[in-house]
């Protein structure tokens, strides 16, 4: 019988942080064995301040800070936009932020815990609000810019802050991807729904009542509507939406929030396992080593064909997606699908 090391203590966490100045949280919340979340709490009173977690205390005060950066991401892909926070939609179930800018679905249930934080580097004082599920793991994050209105900032932590201050947090145990599902005996029906959608959004609700998800359904699909392309091609797409200068719809996110970029993708750097696209408004960090599968998708809707490529983790978690983008100007990027169609197929695996 082996003993549990003890949980670590705020003083302990505080300590490790000192001696690991470099490393992000993720990543130092990692090697501790803990969660950002609690890495985060552990610094409630220093320069963190707990705030409501609730959707609608939060984003009708966002307005006023002016221009910041909003990220999302999961284990294998980062994305941050620069812009507003306006037209919110509050919901239930689903709650949106629509601008040109900040795209984002946020999904309330999963927004368990907030902290407002104010970190100082060599230069600068870095503020932001982080949102985290209830394993502790990041839903989004808000971060000022140097023209973010910080008297604005300071009512918002004012107004927001819990009068509960503790420097520990406990959290639930990581929920595990869902592994795919599928039914061979029902690929007919799946095929012959599938080319009757008149919109994308239909699809999960076909994939639903036939006891299957995303990816199942997707391996057992077949062509013209679901092709497996090698992963390498990731790159290979990305390059010809940079070199071809079109616009496309880059959707990344988690269980509690979907962050979306609309339009073109102008720098790519590869920095060891990471692709990164480095514009000026749009960043994102991709763990080119975390992909597995990755498939050519086409859905049929009432403008057309909307045509996807999404990347999978080797558990089966979604990574990022990609469309052609369109707007009310343009109902259609042929040149999009010629890139998608020029994508190397990749060999079936036997799958269990």
């Amino acid at each position: 019988m082996t003993e549990q090391a003890p949980a670590l203590s705020p003083r302990d966490i505080l300590a490790a942080r000192q001696d690991n100045l470099s490393l992000r949280d993720r990543d130092l919340a990692d090697k501790l064995g803990i969660t950002e979340a609690q890495l985060v709490a552990a610094h409630v009173g220093i320069d963190v301040t707990r705030i409501s977690a609730d959707l609608n205390d939060i984003f009708p005060r966002l307005q006023g800070l002016g221009e910041v950066m909003a990220l999302t991401r999961n284990r294998s892909c980062v994305i941050e936009k620069v812009g507003q926070y306006e037209n919110y939609h509050a919901g239930k179930h689903a709650s949106m932020v629509l601008t040109a800018d900040i795209d984002l679905r946020m999904f309330p249930s999963h927004w368990v815990s907030a902290f407002a934080v104010e970190r100082t580097t060599d230069r600068t004082i870095r503020r932001s609000l982080q949102i985290f599920d209830a394993a502790g793991d990041a839903v989004h994050k808000i971060f000022l810019r140097d023209g973010s209105d910080l008297a604005h900032w300071n009512a918002l932590v004012r107004d927001l802050r819990l009068d509960h201050q503790p420097q520990t947090l406990e959290v639930a145990p990581r929920k595990p991807v869902e592994a795919p599902q599928a039914n061979a005996d029902k690929a007919d029906i799946l095929r012959a729904e599938w080319a009757k959608m008149t919109d994308t959004h239909q699809f999960l609700r076909l994939t639903s009542k036939l006891k299957m998800n995303r990816l199942g359904a997707y391996r057992i699909a077949g062509e013209p509507l679901a092709r497996l392309i090698e992963p390498a091609e990731i790159d290979t797409m990305l390059e010809a939406v940079r070199d071809q200068g079109i616009e496309v719809m880059v959707f990344v996110g988690n269980q509690g929030c979907i962050e979306i970029h609309g339009g073109p993708i102008e720098t790519l750097k590869s920095m060891g396992p990471w692709q990164n696209v480095l514009d000026p408004r749009f960043n994102l960090h991709l763990r080119s080593d975390h992909i597995a599968e990755v498939w050519a998708v086409t859905k049929p809707t009432q403008r057309g064909p909307a045509v996807s490529v999404e990347a999978f983790d080797a558990e089966g978690g979604l990574i990022f997606q990609v469309f052609g983008r369109r707007t009310e100007a343009r109902d259609s990027r042929p040149e999009w699908g010629t890139i998608v169609e020029g994508l190397k197929s990749a060999k079936h695996k036997e799958t269990a």
